[in-house]
């Protein structure tokens, strides 16, 4: 069976349990397609068919790969009516973004879903600095269709005035709209810490709109490594005094 478009408003959907532990429940015609994050996936309704790398329809949809070369999206397609559910990796929220032909930015671990008619690419040579986490990446979407954000914690919105200046750091970065201007750079002691030791701070300047999330998975990395580091030390010094 082949694929096929399908026009309509608005994908169908619903986002359930929000804000703390959001999950996406979406219908789909029969024939209609969806890409998801790889991993997201939680359940799905009989006739519902997980498209692999080898099947003829997978070679027309556009297809990213990680920088390690692995397949950053699953498709999903529907033989009859169906439903997906997704969740993202992280507590937190998940909007719905439906682009009018415009572009739309956003680091690859907000990235939950879009429709097939959604572009997306993965901008590796552009500010390359602006993620901070190891296999993250600033995605592009363009077009026009449904696409599905997730934060981790709350999610913020902040809409900027012509030439209005905003600075995130960019681990608290959700996504942002594609004519919104932004730059990046390093500052020692704030902001995301890079393996260079540096904060990376993301400098915007309006019109539009910038999403934001109210935690960091690089803050809760380092937080886990540090602890984890002083834990043993305090275990083991605790042990020893008590031989």
């Amino acid at each position: 069976m082949g694929l096929r478009a399908v026009f309509r408003a608005s994908m169908e959907h619903e986002i359930t349990n929000q804000p703390g532990f959001a999950q996406l429940d979406m219908t789909l015609d029969t024939g209609e397609v969806i890409r998801a994050e790889a991993g997201s996936l939680v359940s799905y309704s009989e006739g519902v068919k997980i498209m692999g790398s080898g099947d003829d329809e997978i070679k027309s949809l556009n297809y990213v790969l990680d920088e390690n070369h692995r397949p950053f999206s699953t498709a999903f397609t529907s033989q009859r009516p169906g439903t997906v559910t997704l969740a993202p990796p992280f507590p937190g929220d998940i909007f719905h973004f439906k682009l009018r032909d415009e572009t739309l930015y956003a680091p690859s671990r907000s990235f939950l879903a879009v429709e097939d008619a959604i572009v997306f690419d993965a901008e590796f040579s552009r500010e390359e600095t602006f993620v901070e986490c190891e296999g993250d990446f600033l995605l592009t979407l363009s077009g026009t269709g449904s696409s599905f954000l997730s934060s981790y914690g709350a999610l913020s919105v902040v809409s900027l005035n012509p030439e209005e200046g905003y600075v995130v750091d960019t681990g608290h970065v959700v996504a942002f709209e594609g004519g919104v201007d932004f730059s990046v750079r390093r500052v020692s002691g704030a902001g995301s810490i890079s393996e260079s030791g540096d904060g990376l701070l993301c400098e915007f300047e309006g019109p539009g709109t910038i999403w934001t999330q109210s935690r960091s998975p690089a803050s809760l990395l380092a937080w886990m490594v540090r602890n984890q580091s002083g834990g043993g030390s305090e275990t083991g010094a605790k042990g020893e005094s008590a031989k």
